[in-house]
């Protein structure tokens, strides 16, 4: 099992800005969940979506998957066990540990990453992907980092890439602030088409959640010949 990888920590120095403080708040909440392990999103339960892509009736054909947030690797593994070559990241380091351990027991070679989504050019994830799945991954990134996030996914993609992301959607009004303030913002179709030239929003399904949250697939254009 190659488990290599970093294990940075967002750089938070003296010259702190409002930007980089949010993103702290963001590492310490997602931290504060997996030592409590009581992360919402981290049901150990891969989600029926996924297993219909992997599985259903129109099934991608099997390559190379990057799984951005993968917490403690549920769905990194199932992947793996599947047929696909994958690649995992995650934040913090305490859900990495876990994610391998996941997965080594399964007997599923994944190559589980510590690092940051938003800055894959850190980390040993050169691409091409022709899957990318993001559980609650895009939706809790502070919004000064989604077009980082949104370019170095696309710089990975192969031609009729596919990625399936899992979002809450933007707290209603009046709703109790969250945790973290970025948080409120959510995600939306809107959001998605803005800040991933190149890829069409093929389907978006909302979820059975209590509050709103939605299933998006997107889908990379297929590389085409200019002869």
């Amino acid at each position: 099992m190659d488990h290599s990888g970093t294990t940075r920590k967002p750089g938070f120095g003296a010259n702190t800005t409002q930007r980089d403080r949010e993103e702290e708040s963001v590492y310490h909440a997602l931290e504060r969940y997996y030592s409590a392990g009581k992360a919402p999103w981290d049901t150990g339960v891969t989600p029926p979506e996924l297993v219909a892509l992997v599985e259903g009736n129109d099934t991608l054909p099997l390559g190379r998957a990057l799984e951005l947030g993968c917490g403690t690797g549920t769905n990194a593994t199932y992947l793996a066990r599947h047929g696909w070559e994958v690649t995992a990241v995650d934040l913090i380091d305490s859900a990495v540990a876990q994610a391998r351990e996941k997965a080594s027991a399964a007997g599923a070679a994944v190559r589980v990453l510590h690092g940051d989504a938003t800055r894959l050019d850190e980390l040993d994830v050169p691409g091409p992907f022709d899957l990318f799945f993001d559980l609650s991954c895009y939706c809790g990134i502070p919004p000064h980092r989604r077009d980082a996030y949104a370019a170095g996914l696309t710089d990975r993609a192969a031609p009729g890439a596919r990625l399936l992301m899992f979002g809450y959607g933007p707290e209603p009004v009046g709703n109790p602030m969250p945790e973290v303030t970025s948080w409120a913002e959510g995600v939306t179709a809107d959001e998605l088409r803005t800040k991933f030239p190149g890829w069409e929003l093929l389907d978006v399904i909302p979820g059975t959640n209590p509050v709103p949250t939605f299933w998006f697939t997107l889908g990379r254009a297929p590389e085409t010949s200019d002869s």
